[in-house]
């Protein structure tokens, strides 16, 4: 059988030939130093340098492992994520809370059912009621007038568009690209392009669901992207502005309406002890207000009042006015 010789050892035979020809011709390595010595000083230098490649193989090796375990450890908290997010939108229906508009026409009605024994529907109390509820409507009327045109939020505060869907929380967007192909979809099939500011993504061969400019810049070494199902392909990409809400993805597509955005509301028991009372004193005063009581710095100052009061009741308090 003959010797099969890989094509690139070709110019490293003819690299050898070329020096061990030139120690031949040009100096007595061969019979100066001895046959032993010669082949100890090529086997020291070959050995030297097979370690060095040995060793910067084995970190090369090394790097890639921990960056796929990285990988796979962020496509697995998006995983998890995704699947809070699912129970959380099948429990959703289950508990609604009434915005305060709703809270104070329900209010209304309570206090309007209590005395409709002892008032007359037709008496004008009733009628600046109606009037005022017909009237409601109008600034609703005027902030959609703004915002005309423009998609409603999906449930993730993002859009569900023919080709692809997305959501996003502060931090992070997340892209969905549903491809109907007959075969299991393999990385290879797929352009991923995710830069700065720019994003290009699409099967190989046809037209890009999404290619242009992004609506802000993005953490290139923070996105990641993988395929589920064999059919789909899930991007999760990093904001860099982490204060905002994206109307869109790529510039071109169609907007949504950003005041419509339901950001979900963190537990008091995930702040720390001074936001947390913070936070709280806040609720309080709101619903104190709400009910047309003081609040807590207004309780506080006409509590101090009080005790002022009675520690001098020999003054006359009855032509003050308090603010």
């Amino acid at each position: 059988m003959p010797c099969m010789i890989s094509l690139f050892l070709v110019p490293i035979f003819q690299l050898l030939d070329a020096f061990f020809g030139f120690l031949a011709r040009k100096t007595d390595f061969y019979s100066g130093a001895g046959k032993e010595q010669a082949q100890k000083m090529v086997r020291e230098k070959f050995e030297q340098y097979r370690k060095v490649v040995a060793e910067r193989m084995e970190k090369e090796k090394t790097e890639k492992e921990l960056e796929e375990k990285r990988r796979q450890e962020r496509i697995a908290k998006k995983k998890a994520e995704e699947e809070k997010e699912r129970l959380k939108a099948e429990e959703e229906p289950k508990i609604k809370e009434l915005t305060d508009e709703e809270a104070e026409r329900l209010e209304k009605e309570l206090k309007n059912n209590g005395t409709n024994t002892a008032v007359d529907s037709n008496e004008p109390n009733d009628n600046k009621d109606e009037n005022k509820e017909d009237s409601k409507p109008a600034s609703d009327d005027e902030e959609d007038e703004k915002d005309k045109g423009k998609l409603k939020p999906n449930i993730g505060n993002g859009a569900d568009m023919p080709n692809y869907s997305w959501t996003q929380t502060l931090q992070e967007v997340e892209i969905k690209v549903p491809f109907k192909v007959s075969f299991p979809l393999k990385g290879k099939d797929l352009v991923v392009n995710i830069e700065k500011r720019k994003l290009c993504i699409g099967l190989k061969g046809h037209p890009p669901v999404l290619d242009g400019m992004m609506y802000n810049d993005v953490k290139i070494e923070e996105s990641t992207w993988c395929i589920i199902d064999k059919k789909t392909l899930l991007i999760n990409i990093e904001k860099v502005n982490q204060m905002e809400w994206w109307s869109r993805i790529i510039t071109t597509e169609p907007e949504i309406n950003t005041r419509k955005v339901q950001p979900e509301n963190s537990k008091l028991s995930d702040l720390d002890g001074e936001t947390r009372s913070m936070v709280e004193k806040m609720m309080y005063d709101q619903r104190q207000k709400e009910m047309g009581l003081p609040t807590s710095d207004e309780q506080k100052k006409q509590d101090v009042l009080k005790k002022f009061m009675e520690q001098h009741p020999e003054m006359d308090f009855s032509k003050c006015k308090f603010s």
